[in-house]
């Protein structure tokens, strides 16, 4: 006979440090008698729930409140489809659990190491090679490897049998001259890092011949080992070098010794310091089996923080009993993953993340912290529906914040993507390993809202929408990204980024809203708006750009994209550029925007047909030179005026005139109310006070019907 429904509508059960899982869990803390409390684990409180709800004795909502304090990990916290219930583990109110993936290490001895005074302690698990660990967290922060050279880059001196000058292309390089490199201790534990076009490549080193200067890898590079298009070969330096051991802040692992050393900043002592060393890579994984048409579904996460774990390399072996994250890519054409090359890919691509959704709908992780991490923070997979990944705060992270991808649009349609609020997050600190990670990677995906989050300080690309080179039918469609802040990018690492990136074919993507400024590339590429390779049908709309040492506005080439009521500025090489023109397509058109210049020219082109040829169309604009110089407009040969410009014809009913900011130094580009593109275009004034995290109480409003 059926088990009766139960008459309650809510349970809550509890967790803490001091728990015990022989206990019911229903209990905030142990009684007096100390028979009864908390349950220990989260794995508890996950089995318990499934018997009950086996035994149709499930409430309609279930919390699970974690007490402050760390949870250490090993592995990930698993959950299945038969997990699947409305049910949310939440940080008990006014407190802080952390799942740990690190260790604590203690029992530091002082020595003389490199002719400094470092703290050292002895791993016998290291020594007897069954734990060896990337990163080191200091009182909650990173601290680096040792590097060599300290300032600056070396730079690779000769590459044998790699053609010159070089662009983008096959490479497959795994042997290259360093000038520099010597024949340092533990030398198979040392990595070159290199930086060329737009990704880094990550060189595990193999052998060194002292003669001739020779270094071998165990991988081999993903593309040719110049700096951008040419023959200038690509900057680099080395870690992890135990001579280099000599500063405040770095620490090295001797795998052979087993022994760890740490070098204290002013002020540290063995005793005011918590120093951890990570032994996981993920922490939490959402598991269904969307192939099968099985889900995770209505699991929430709330308030909690994940920390400390570490990263391998894509196609690196991986712990036992480990899911294996390469096998995914190796099914999947779409993910273009290269199993050894030396570079993650475009965007860290083939990076996985902290926390990991795949076959799960109706699920959210909101006003989480994670940091402290190897990979990214969190990614949204094969066959997900209706994430949520709101009000947290993702940072000191490997590689990105948060990556959405599922099926390519030619295979299986069980394994697509879509329908995800990615919104009110704060994402920084992120690419301190894997540097080309992006702030918002969504791949093979639809119908996102990516909003209101503040995104600052990575190395390549803020928000990156699409994965489709050219005009193939694409996935990616229908998305909206709006309301970002986007700042302090590049830092003249990698080329070829934009505060906001995208690819292929995409109807129904809208851009607007968006706050994006310093974007600082290496060799070419800085731009705060960047529709790439086969970019159509997006409307572009409500944005404020400005401060790059590129362009601000760049399409590489794409069709029948529409830019309109942006504010676009201070461009070190342009405002506004048009990378290859397709003459049987309009490639955009540019209209009632304001373009500001301090020197440079308004319009640039590229490599691909002259000015006269360019499929365009711009009119109704406002354009102004602070310098005071003549309005300029560029193609591959010498600049032409404005009257050559309109020749062509441009912009014969645009205005050229002080736009009237409040103040172009001071980033201020409120417009006064008789400012000649209000009073002269209709131009509608951009407000940005709404752009960025909102308070929980404002991101509720917007979505009423979510999942409590």
């Amino acid at each position: 006979m059926a088990q009766p429904f139960p008459t309650r509508s809510a349970a809550t059960y509890y967790v803490a440090p001091n728990g015990n899982d022989k206990w019911s869990g229903t209990l905030p803390e142990p009684n007096k008698a100390n028979t009864d409390g908390p349950f220990a684990s989260i794995r508890q409180a996950q089995n318990v729930i499934n018997k009950t709800k086996q035994q149709g004795l499930l409430p309609a909502t279930v919390t699970v409140q974690l007490r402050g304090g760390r949870y250490p990990l090993k592995s990930p916290i698993v959950f299945t489809p038969a997990d699947s219930a409305p049910v949310t583990y939440a940080a008990y109110p006014g407190e802080q659990p952390i799942l740990d993936g690190g260790e604590r290490i203690t029992g530091w001895a002082i020595e003389e190491v490199n002719g400094v005074q470092a703290w050292v302690t002895e791993l016998p698990e290291v020594a007897g090679g069954t734990w060896h660990f990337r990163q080191l967290f200091v009182n909650g922060r990173r601290r680096q490897r040792p590097c060599l050279p300290k300032k600056g880059l070396y730079r690779i001196a000769e590459v044998p049998g790699m053609p010159l000058p070089s662009g983008w292309g096959r490479g497959g390089y795994d042997r290259f001259r360093i000038d520099e490199m010597k024949p340092y201790r533990n030398l198979t534990d040392i990595d070159v890092v290199a930086y060329h076009f737009w990704i880094d490549e990550r060189f595990p080193v193999a052998g060194f011949d002292d003669a001739t200067k020779m270094v071998t890898c165990t991988r081999k590079s993903k593309a040719p080992l110049t700096e951008a298009h040419g023959s200038i070969l690509a900057p680099c330096f080395l870690e992890n070098v135990f001579e280099a051991l000599t500063e405040p802040g770095e620490w090295y692992l001797d795998r052979a010794t087993g022994k760890l050393y740490y070098i204290p900043l002013p002020g540290e002592t063995p005793e005011n310091t918590e120093v951890y060393a990570p032994r996981a890579l993920q922490l939490l994984r959402l598991e269904g089996d969307p192939e099968n048409e099985k889900y995770v579904e209505f699991l929430r996460f709330e308030g909690l923080r994940f920390e400390n774990t570490d990263w391998l390399q894509p196609g690196d072996a991986l712990p036992e009993g480990s899911r294996d994250y390469w096998a995914d890519a190796a099914r999947r054409p779409s993910l273009r993953h290269r199993g050894q090359d030396a570079s993650s890919g475009q965007g860290s691509s083939d990076v996985p993340a902290v926390v990991s959704f795949r076959g799960a709908r109706g699920c959210a992780l909101e006003d989480c912290r994670i940091a402290n991490a190897g990979w990214y923070a969190v990614e949204i997979l094969d066959g997900c529906s209706g994430v949520r990944v709101v009000g947290c705060e993702l940072f000191d992270l490997g590689a990105g914040g948060i990556k959405i991808n599922g099926a390519a649009f030619e295979e299986d349609p069980l394994l697509r993507c879509g329908h995800h609020h990615v919104t009110d997050n704060h994402i920084h600190e992120c690419g301190r390993v894997f540097h080309s990670g992006i702030g918002i990677l969504s791949m093979h995906s639809y119908a996102n809202v990516l909003s209101h989050n503040h995104i600052h300080d990575l190395y390549y690309s803020g928000i990156s929408v699409g994965w489709v080179w050219g005009y193939r039918p694409s996935i990616s469609r229908d998305n909206r990204v709006e309301y970002n802040h986007i700042h302090d990018l590049g830092h003249g690492l990698l080329s070829d980024m934009g505060g906001i990136y995208t690819l292929g074919v995409s109807p129904g993507t809208v851009l607007r809203y968006n706050h994006i400024h310093d974007v600082n590339k290496l060799n070419y590429g800085a731009w705060c708006i960047y529709p790439d390779e086969g970019s159509s049908h997006l409307l572009i709309e409500n944005n404020v750009c400005y401060r790059t040492n590129g362009d601000i506005f760049h399409q590489h080439y794409g069709r029948e994209n529409t830019v309109r009521n942006n504010i676009f500025a201070l461009g070190a090489e342009s405002i506004v550029a048009h990378g290859r023109a397709d003459v049987e397509h309009k490639g955009f058109s540019l209209e009632r925007n304001i373009l500001i210049t301090d020197g440079a020219p308004i319009f640039k082109g590229g490599y691909s047909a002259q000015l006269a040829w360019r499929n365009i169309r711009s009119d109704l604009n406002l354009m102004w030179d602070v310098s005071g110089k003549p309005l300029t407009f560029k193609d591959r040969g010498d600049a032409i005026d404005l009257d050559a410009w309109k020749a062509l014809g441009h912009d014969h009913h645009s205005v050229f005139a002080d736009p009237k900011v409040k103040s172009v130094k001071k980033d201020n580009y409120k417009l006064a109310k008789d400012s000649p593109a209000i009073t002269e275009l209709d131009f509608e004034p951009i407000d940005l006070s709404n752009v960025g995290p909102r308070a929980k109480e404002q991101r509720a409003e917007d979505h009423p019907n979510r999942l409590l």
